[in-house]
């Protein structure tokens, strides 16, 4: 009986609210369904986001308010699991924590609503959070089976470089692998987040624990990320999902960039298109070529608004607005007309702009990996709303433990010793 299961990877980004992610989530999640896929691996800080281009207002020796105020916004975002800071383990995998006084869930029901979508789909789900905890962030990863819900957790033990302002460092113990039966196969399964794939030590405490499946999701968007997941899934002769989100500068939420998002901009909040700005109508127009617009009489609103109405739920275009300055009287300078070399220049520079937000920021680069190295599926770019699949056969990872098996007969463990602080590094039953 061959042992085959159908692996899946999201490959998405973080929409403007976490709220709004975790509804993305549960769509993607009944599309996997429909498709029969056994397991979906999303990107790493998928809920709470990965804030890439974000400073926080910090350099040696100096933070601003305004980066201050940049993780509050951060902080509101990221989910609370209901665990404690150093890490509960199996207690809270358990729900053996203390629960609150008036009844209820620790945390803030982020947990309890994945379970409900796992479980509602049939959808074994490996889910990258940022994950809040008394005042700290921590990169997380959610294991979550369908039948008995989430069956582990763990934070990233090394956050990479300015990410470790922002992120604490995890708990190695949370490196414990996790074993679930999907179809008959049984699965022993771990997460090694981004850059924590580059120690060799970390890989070599997933492998001694006999990982037939090694997730990694990522931030790292580089053609360079291919060949370290391929020399991971050859070095561990398991299989190898890489998640990464794909963007683009105009995706970025408001608290970042300071400027509406291309969701924000198309979106109301009945999830229609905003009609364009309304167009002052009192002018004057001046002999060195300025025009002054005039206040709009309180009385004119409404046949403004009339004008502007939707014909058959369909915005009219948006006439070019003329750039302007307000003055304290009231009135609006509008600045050279349309046919001068200054105002083609500013069009010039918003067609700069806009193309600029068009760009990927993150191209993604999921990928799936065989055992023997061999790319199965990937990587993907510049597809920011994708799912990649395919059928896995799980008895490759025996056949290529023939010649290669690092975490037992390759790893002359009667020689070389490997321990990690608060981790039980042989495989688990």
């Amino acid at each position: 009986m061959a042992a085959t299961l159908r692996l899946a990877v999201s490959q998405s980004h973080t929409l403007s609210t976490t709220a709004l992610t975790l509804a993305a989530l549960e769509r993607t999640v009944q599309h996997a369904k429909s498709q029969s896929i056994d397991l979906l691996l999303f990107p790493e800080a998928y809920l709470g986001g990965y804030p890439r281009t974000a400073t926080f207002g910090a350099a040696i020796g100096a933070r601003d308010p305004a980066g201050r105020d940049q993780f509050l916004r951060y902080f509101k975002d990221a989910v609370d699991l209901g665990d404690t800071p150093e890490g509960a383990g199996q207690a809270w995998v358990d729900r053996s924590l203390e629960i609150p006084k008036g009844g209820g869930v620790r945390g803030d029901g982020t947990r309890e609503e994945l379970e409900r979508i796992s479980k509602e789909s049939g959808v074994f789900l490996v889910v990258g959070v940022v994950e809040r905890c008394a005042g700290t962030l921590y990169c997380a990863v959610l294991y979550i089976c369908p039948r008995v819900g989430c069956v582990g957790k763990r934070r990233k033990v090394m956050p990479t470089g300015t990410e470790r302002l922002i992120w604490g460092q995890g708990q190695p113990a949370s490196l414990r692998a996790i074993t679930t039966t999907i179809k008959g196969v049984k699965l022993t399964l771990a997460a090694a987040i981004c850059w924590e794939n580059y120690m060799p030590l970390l890989r070599q405490s997933l492998y001694s624990q006999n990982v037939n499946l090694y997730l990694a999701p990522t931030a790292d968007a580089r053609e360079s990320w291919l060949a370290l997941m391929r020399a991971v899934a050859m070095e561990g002769r398991c299989v190898v999902l890489s998640a990464n989100q794909c963007l683009r500068e105009s995706d970025l939420p408001i608290w970042i960039t300071g400027k509406a998002g291309a969701a924000e901009e198309k979106v109301n909040e009945r999830g229609m298109q905003r009609p364009a700005r309304l167009r002052r109508k009192s002018t004057i127009e001046c002999e060195d070529g300025n025009e002054i617009a005039l206040p709009v009489p309180k009385e004119s609103v409404a046949a403004i608004e009339e004008e502007s109405k939707w014909a058959n739920g369909t915005p009219t275009p948006a006439r070019l607005r003329r750039k302007s300055t307000i003055t304290e009287d009231g009135n609006e300078i509008v600045l050279p007309s349309p046919g001068s070399s200054t105002f083609q220049s500013t069009i010039q520079e918003q067609g700069q702009t806009k193309a600029k937000e068009g760009e990927f920021i993150s191209r993604g680069g999921s990928c799936m990996i065989s055992p023997l190295g061999e790319v199965l599926v990937g990587p993907l770019w510049d597809d920011d709303n994708a799912l990649i699949v395919h059928d896995v056969d799980f008895d490759d990872c025996l056949r290529g433990r023939l010649d290669l098996d690092v975490g037992g007969s390759y790893s002359r463990n009667d020689s070389f010793k490997l321990t990690v602080a608060g981790l039980d590094l042989s495989p688990p039953p």
